[in-house]
C-alpha cells in the first residue's frame, strides 16, 4: 500500500529536540533511579539551593514561600513559571514538580518550532533551529526546572509575532517572557532602540505600555511587599555585575592559572568570541544604518555579556543559561545576513553544551 504523501510525517528540528530531551530525562529518572524531585533539587542537603527548587517552593505555597528563599524578591520576580505550575497542578503537591518539568519541555519544543519559522522566513535551513533547541542553556535547564525554556520560548514567539506584523501579540509575549525571567528584557530593549531610530512612536508606546509596564508594576509590588525590587545580579553568594569587560572570566585566575586555562577556555570560546563578533557586526550595521530588529536584538543581548558577574561565569550551567539570548540573537542575525560561516560556527554551541550532560 502506498501512503498518501500528504500524510507523511516530515521530521523537523522541534521533534528531534523534544525526543532527545524526553530520552535524556527518562535516562536520568529511570536508569539512575532518580525521582523527579531530585531533578528539581539537584543540590546537596544543606546547600543554599538552586533556582528550580525556589520555583518549586513558590509554586507550592505562593503566599508563604519567603522563609524558604535565599533572596525572596529576586526569586519572586520570576513568577510566571511557578504560577503556571501551580495552576496546572491544581495546587496538588505531588503534581507540582511534574507540571514544572512539563511546562519547560513543552516550551522548549514550541520555542524551537517558532525558531524554525523565523529561519524559514530568512530562507536558510530550518535545521539551524537545533542550535537553540539543543543549546545547554535551555536544553539542560529543562532538567533542573529553571525558567529559561519558558522565558526564551516566549521571547521567540514574540519575535515571530513581530516578524509577521502581529505587534500586539509581540508585546504580550514579551511581557510574559519578562515575568518568566528578567534577562529577556534585553529583547525589549532591542526593540525599543529600533523603534526610536525608526521613529515608530506608536509601536514604541505599545511596547512600553504592554510589554514593559507589567514587569515594572510587579517590581513595585515586590518592593512594597518585600522591601526591595527583584532586580539584581543573582541569589545568595552572587557577585555584582563586573565593571571591567569579561572580568568574570579573568577572575577565574584567582583559583590559579591552571583554573583559568581549564575552566576559562569554554566561556572564552562560547561567550567572549561570539560576543565580540556580535558587537562588531552589530555596531557596523548600526553606523551604516543597515537597521533591522535582529541587529538590535543581537546588540542588546551581546552588550551585557562583558559585564556578567563572576558568580555566573564560574558556573557552567549558569553562564549557559545567561547566554541564551546571545545565541538567539547571533543565529537570527546570521540568518538575516546570510552569513553561512557564522551559521556553521553557531552549531558549536551544541557541542559546548555537551559538558553539562550528567
Amino acid at each position: 500500500m502506498v501512503l498518501n504523501p500528504a500524510r507523511r510525517i516530515t521530521l523537523r528540528p522541534w521533534m528531534v529536540v523534544l525526543v532527545l530531551c524526553t530520552i535524556y530525562l527518562a535516562v536520568i529518572l529511570i536508569h539512575y533511579n532518580r525521582g523527579v524531585m531530585e531533578l528539581v533539587f539537584p543540590t546537596p542537603s544543606g546547600d543554599k539551593g538552586y533556582d528550580g527548587q525556589f520555583t518549586y517552593y513558590i509554586a507550592l505555597d505562593p503566599a508563604n514561600a519567603v522563609p524558604r528563599l535565599d533572596v525572596p524578591a529576586y526569586r519572586y520576580q520570576r513568577i510566571l513559571h511557578p504560577a503556571l505550575a501551580r495552576l496546572l497542578s491544581l495546587g496538588q503537591e505531588p503534581l507540582v514538580s511534574w507540571t514544572m518539568l512539563s511546562i519547560n519541555l513543552a516550551a522548549l519544543a514550541i520555542g524551537t518550532a517558532a525558531f524554525e519559522q523565523l529561519l524559514i522566513a530568512e530562507r536558510v535551513s530550518r535545521w539551524y533551529a537545533l542550535v537553540y533547541g539543543l543549546f545547554g542553556g535551555v536544553f539542560f535547564a529543562v532538567r533542573v526546572s529553571t525558567s529559561e525554556p519558558l522565558a526564551y520560548g516566549l521571547a521567540i514567539l514574540a519575535i515571530l509575532a513581530g516578524q509577521r506584523n502581529h505587534l500586539t501579540w509581540q508585546t504580550v509575549w514579551l511581557a510574559l517572557a519578562a515575568l518568566a525571567k528578567e534577562t529577556t528584557l534585553f529583547f525589549v530593549a532591542g526593540y525599543l532602540v529600533y523603534y526610536v531610530l525608526e521613529w515608530r512612536w506608536r509601536d514604541l508606546i505599545r511596547l512600553a505600555l504592554i510589554g514593559l509596564a507589567p514587569f515594572v508594576l510587579w517590581q513595585a509590588i515586590l518592593t512594597l511587599w518585600l522591601g526591595q525590587p527583584g532586580l539584581g545580579s543573582g541569589g545568595a553568594m552572587a557577585t555584582p555585575f563586573e565593571i571591567i569587560p569579561f572580568n568574570g572570566i579573568w577572575r577565574l585566575s584567582e583559583f590559579g592559572l591552571s583554573a583559568l586555562l581549564v575552566f576559562g577556555l569554554l566561556p572564552i570560546l562560547s561567550v567572549l568570541l561570539p560576543t565580540l563578533w556580535a558587537l562588531w557586526r552589530g555596531l557596523r550595521d548600526l553606523f551604516q544604518r543597515h537597521w533591522h530588529p535582529y541587529v538590535f536584538l543581537m546588540l542588546a543581548n551581546a552588550a551585557i555579556m562583558p559585564f556578567v558577574p563572576f558568580s555566573t561565569y564560574r558556573e557552567p550551567l549558569g553562564i549557559a543559561r545567561f547566554a541564551t539570548g546571545l545565541v538567539i540573537g547571533v543565529v537570527l542575525y546570521a540568518a538575516l545576513r546570510k552569513s553561512r560561516r557564522a551559521l556553521r560556527y553557531s552549531t558549536l554551541w551544541i557541542l559546548f553544551g555537551a559538558r553539562l550532560l550528567g
